[in-house]
């Protein structure tokens, strides 16, 4: 991870001058592999090329994936853990509240991309299941770092984690959807998104299982078991990519089965070391490497700014006409705003789309990708200030600031 971050200036400062590089064909589960032809790019290149070659040359796509994907799969299977299904049962106005606001917000964004920006049905549908999502890394990041506590931080944590996996869902089925739209081939259309959820839950039910009949031979909250824990997350990303199943969807189920199947809680009491948080920086990293500048104009900035607004105001209202049942209006207007940030997982989404139809048009990926890239500014400071205004935060020590 140090190498990728220390070479980040290296490569800026190549990108000035002509590069021979180009992005070679993307796997399923992944984002940032790369391979240099000196030949003119195929098709089936072009799409990624467009994304990638500005910013990120080969050498540090090649280093720079696994990491990524180690660093997405760890916060999402965090996000999976807080995924308490109990609490759902107890309150169902929960669920709800989640399905409207999700709900509200795919529809929104899929009537903006197909009437205002012109895309067709499939792929107004892959933007709007790309782009429906809170960030589970800015949220998890934002209370951890401000220890946020209370009813506003639970019920923001519980709609991003179930946001999570309602755009999983939702962008598998719009998969098919694109399969039948651009090919009409119907088998792989049914099948394609067939394996993509199966195998992503079938990986992530087996991984948690696994995690916990070894867990279960040592001391609960040791440092033994924070090492099963992550060793057993680097298998579920090794198995995923070999399988081509997306990794952001096996390590959240995985995440979800830990929490559904631990019933003598096993793993309950042990959480991820606190150094595996930094790996969100190359998240952070990733998504504005990947910011497409060569395709870039006012027309498609200003197409940005409108989903995010258009977005946000679904989300917004969302929250605020749902769970009038157990929380009050202020504290709704405040949840409303902590879960505004953009999942960095739009990237990968964005991405594997890419890999399976490179010679679509790069609107259709450069909108969710600048929308992701623009909202990594403002996000954390919305979810900050919704925590800090519900007064769920604890004071910083003294002499910092936050």
């Amino acid at each position: 991870m140090i190498i990728v971050l220390t070479r980040t200036p290296l490569v800026l400062a190549s990108s000035l001058r002509p590069s021979s590089s180009t992005a070679n064909t993307m796997p399923a589960s992944g984002v940032l592999n790369a391979a240099a032809t000196p030949a003119a790019p195929p098709a089936r290149m072009r799409s990624e090329d467009r994304i990638a070659r500005a910013w990120l040359d080969r050498e540090t796509l090649s280093m720079a994936k696994p990491v990524a994907d180690a660093a997405l799969g760890l916060l999402l299977l965090e996000t999976g853990r807080h995924l308490d299904l109990g609490w759902l049962r107890v309150n169902r106005s929960l669920l709800g509240c989640a399905v409207g606001e999700a709900g509200l917000a795919f529809a929104a964004i899929f009537a903006f991309a197909f009437l205002a920006v012109g895309l067709s049905p499939g792929w107004s549908a892959a933007t709007a299941a790309i782009t429906m999502a809170s960030a589970p890394a800015v949220v998890l990041l934002t209370a951890e770092e401000s220890r946020a506590q209370g009813q506003v931080t639970q019920r923001t944590l519980l709609l991003t984690a179930i946001n999570c996996a309602l755009s999983f869902v939702v962008f598998a089925v719009v998969l098919g959807v694109v399969h039948a739209e651009q090919s009409g081939d119907w088998l792989n259309a049914l099948a394609h998104p067939l394996w993509v959820v199966c195998g992503g839950i079938g990986i992530g039910m087996l991984c948690a299982r696994l995690a916990l009949i070894i867990a279960a031979r040592h001391a609960k909250g040791s440092v033994t078991q924070v090492f099963i824990l992550v060793a057993v997350a680097l298998l579920a990303i090794g198995v995923a990519r070999m399988l081509g199943v997306p990794v952001f969807l096996c390590l959240f189920m995985m995440g979800a089965a830990l929490n559904m199947a631990d019933r003598n809680r096993v793993l309950a009491y042990t959480d991820l070391p606190q150094g595996h948080w930094i790996l969100a920086i190359v998240l952070f990293v990733v998504t504005g490497a990947m910011l497409p500048l060569n395709d870039l104009n006012p027309i498609t900035g200003l197409q940005a700014l409108g989903l995010i607004v258009v977005r946000g105001l679904a989300k917004f209202a969302g929250v605020l006409v749902t769970g009038r049942q157990d929380l009050p209006i202020a504290k709704r207007r405040l949840v409303g705003i902590g879960i505004q940030p953009l999942s960095a997982t739009a990237i990968f989404m964005a991405a594997e789309l890419a890999g399976i139809y490179p010679e679509v048009s790069g609107q259709a990926l450069l909108l969710p990708l600048l929308a992701a890239a623009l909202m990594e500014f403002a996000g954390p400071q919305m979810c900050r200030y919704a925590l800090n205004k519900a007064g769920e935060t604890e004071p910083l020590p003294a002499g910092r600031n936050r």
